[in-house]
């Protein structure tokens, strides 16, 4: 069944700008090991979320995450990240306590970098950039919850550069553990099948490659992913009439999206698509619906009314538009 969800909201968001990202000059919290002269850096974050349904009169609270970042910088090649993090308040109804990210980072020169450990990979704009007071509204986007699995994170390594012929070109290519496709469902994709470090089956790989490009006021970014699925045993897969191996029921994501901000204006547009070339095989072997095709896509419009008046805090209203279809092609 197709399934539809067109989103317009106009939004007043209150944030505190943060300082200058390592990866793409927005995240804080790994900004602070880098920016500062301590060996030793703990901070974080947490979030109380109120929301209102006017059209069921009905209202919610809750504490969706509490973080706390701990860094340690053993020299200036070698750093030490790591993110730990507590949803929904407990763990006893729903909620969940877990390592978000937990890497080493070391700087093979000024321009070049790697990083081996849990990691989120560059691709859309929320996955490395999740902080609240980096997008509007208290919610997520639904593309980059739904079809982009943010926050998408899994073992592996990573190489990250600046080119030096090209001013504010930057590239990223990460090799990691591939997905779960005995998790994926028609109602949120492959986001079940993340591995976020919990025991996944490391036989399959998955590829992350991104462009990354700064010019003036924009932010422009391309990013993909290819990846296996199904890492099961030779003689599970053929009872199961599955592809295994590293790039067993491979899974394929592109993306592309563009950033502005001048004079308090900030315009942000966002297109995904995924493809699962072996879906009809998934869902054969274990029964979840899986779509063969998933596209979606967002825009956003912002005003920050206090750009002239304040320059470390902003009060933006923001209208945001959403188009997600992940079920655009469902094996018959």
């Amino acid at each position: 069944m197709r399934k539809q969800l067109l989103l317009l909201s106009t939004l007043i968001a209150l944030a505190t700008a943060t300082q200058a990202q390592i990866f793409t000059r927005e995240d804080s919290l790994n900004a602070g090991l880098v920016g500062s002269n301590n060996a030793t850096v703990i901070s974080g974050y947490g979030e109380v979320k109120y929301e209102y349904n006017s059209y069921t009169s009905t209202a919610t609270a809750s504490v969706p995450r509490a973080v706390m970042f701990i860094g340690h910088r053993f020299n200036e090649r070698y750093q030490l990240f790591s993110e730990w993090e507590l949803e929904n308040a407990n763990t006893a109804d729903g909620g969940e306590f877990g390592v978000e990210q937990l890497f080493i980072k070391y700087n093979i020169n000024r321009s070049i970098y790697i990083t081996a450990g849990l990691f989120t990979p560059r691709i859309g704009i929320i996955n490395e950039n999740h902080l609240p007071t980096t997008f509007n509204s208290i919610n997520r986007p639904f593309v980059e919850t739904l079809l982009i699995p943010a926050t998408w994170r899994e073992i592996g390594v990573g190489l990250y550069g600046q080119s030096e012929s090209v001013l504010g070109l930057n590239y990223a290519v990460s090799l990691t553990n591939g997905l779960d496709a005995s998790k994926f469902s028609n109602g949120t994709g492959i986001r079940g099948g993340r591995g976020a470090g919990n025991t996944i089956n490391a036989k399959t790989i998955g590829i992350t490659p991104s462009v990354l490009y700064y010019h003036n006021n924009f932010r422009m970014q391309a990013s993909g992913y290819y990846g296996g699925s199904v890492g099961v045993s030779p003689r599970e897969a053929d009872s199961l009439y599955l592809e295994t191996g590293p790039l067993g029921a491979a899974v394929a994501m592109a993306e592309a999206n563009v950033q502005y901000k001048h004079n308090g204006v900030s315009i942000k547009a966002l297109v995904a698509y995924t493809n699962i070339t072996k879906a009809q095989d998934i869902n054969r072997a274990y029964a979840n619906n899986t779509p063969s095709e998933m596209i979606g896509g967002y825009a956003e419009l912002g005003y920050n009314v206090l750009h002239k008046k304040q320059a470390v805090k902003s009060l933006t209203i923001f209208t945001r538009y959403e188009y997600l279809d992940l079920n655009s092609k469902v094996p018959v």
